[in-house]
């Protein structure tokens, strides 16, 4: 029994130690679950009353947690107990937050443990869809929506920190809270909570305060909203942001950026080259791009079908369907230079189209396709039924699409 005590002792005497430096790093990896291998000896019996006897409250408490946390993992294999010890320490950690007034260091604690217990949340939600519990009692999801709660709660407390100078404010914590939120709406699919995040982060003023690294993370995922909400121009700049700043050897985070940076360019008219596609992997898109090139909307449609897994996996399918109005676009444009007029033959782009997209296409789906396109300004110009002709601008007639596109 002796060795056991000894091995708490040691422990305790460490992180006391850490607690009295002020060490927020060092503290961050011994409450890390990385290490939960390295605690082995003290997980059989954990002996609460010496931890409370030697630790300040509500470190203790914090510790106390973090120890059941491993013991679940290591242990009893249990990834459900361990998440709700995960969410304990949370709860504690609050508590340290509010305690240490203008006091940061305890920050990198808060950062390590918001991403475990969403670690821990996917895994235990996992645990439970697949160890044969009652499907009608079990919430999808139901872990990672408490870890979001846990972590808004953590928000909060940095949130309103606002009195504490620039040094010592906790708000600095608020970006790396929000970049793990995302990660879980964006899971959860419930990205309505994402506009107060970047409001209060705004609000906060403190964006030159936070790191490249998280800056890069935030810009990705406000890119991928912004994408989702048609707002193609402040996708480009975001995520065009997190690929140029993000880490050159990054090269798996580099690939996701593209993955919706990407559609976004071609929205806006620009096209990759086949080298970005060969350099990152991404020859899913190759038969998109040269499909949209050449206004072969057939083409696109199967390039669409060849590779949906992929497309409907990232959640791009439906965006990237949008580009057959492109594809439309530049039909009408191969047609005019054919023509070498401003005054083009309806039935000659019908003909067009029943080549590169459906031969039972009619005469009215063609009037649709076309005042669509006038409509959303990717063509100027109007429709004179009385001649069945596409009256197209002299000048400019096609406008660059980054300049119409909002």
């Amino acid at each position: 029994m002796a060795g056991p005590r000894a091995n708490l002792n040691s422990f305790l005497t460490h992180f006391n130690d850490i607690q009295f430096q002020k060490d927020g790093q060092r503290m961050a990896t011994a409450l890390s679950i990385r290490q939960r291998d390295a605690l082995r000896p003290l997980l059989d019996d954990i002996n609460e009353t010496l931890i409370s006897r030697y630790i300040f409250s509500p470190f203790d408490d914090l510790l106390i947690a973090h120890l059941k946390c491993c013991k679940a993992l290591v242990i009893d294999n249990d990834p459900i107990e361990a998440f709700n010890n995960k969410c304990q320490l949370i709860q504690a950690l609050i508590k340290v937050l509010i305690q240490l007034k203008d006091e940061n260091w305890i920050l990198p604690v808060m950062y390590i443990s918001a991403v475990e217990v969403r670690q821990l949340a996917t895994l235990a939600d996992n645990y439970k869809q697949t160890s044969g519990e009652s499907s009608t009692h079990v919430k999808p999801d139901e872990c990672l929506e408490e870890a979001a709660s846990q972590i808004m709660s953590c928000f909060r407390v940095c949130a309103n920190d606002n009195r504490a100078t620039q040094e010592v404010t906790k708000r600095k914590g608020m970006i790396n809270l929000i970049n793990q939120l995302f990660k879980i709406y964006f899971k959860i699919n419930k990205l309505h909570l994402y506009k107060p995040l970047t409001r209060a982060l705004e609000n906060a003023n403190m964006m030159n305060q936070f790191s490249l690294a998280q800056t890069v993370t935030y810009n990705y995922f406000t890119g991928m909203k912004s994408l989702f909400d048609s707002d193609y121009k402040k996708a480009e700049e975001l995520l065009s942001f997190a690929f140029n700043n993000c880490h050159p050897e990054a090269h798996k985070n580099l690939k996701l950026i593209l993955i919706y940076l990407i559609p976004v360019k071609m929205l806006l008219g620009h096209m990759p080259s086949d080298q970005l596609l060969y350099k990152y992997d991404l020859q899913e898109f190759a038969l998109v791009i040269r499909a949209v090139k050449d206004g072969n909307v057939r083409d696109l449609d199967e390039a669409l079908e060849t590779n949906a897994h992929f497309f409907w996996s990232n959640g791009i399918y439906l965006i990237l369907e949008k580009l057959k109005m492109i594809a439309f676009r530049n039909i009408c444009k191969k047609v005019s230079l054919m023509v070498t007029s401003h005054q083009i033959p309806i039935q000659v782009i019908t003909t067009a189209m029943k080549y590169l997209y459906d031969e039972e296409i009619n005469l009215e789906e063609v009037h649709c396709i076309l005042a669509n396109l006038i409509f959303e300004g990717k063509i100027k110009g109007y429709i004179s039924l009385q001649h069945q002709k596409l009256v197209i601008s002299k000048q400019n007639p096609f406008p660059a699409l980054s300049s119409i596109t909002s």
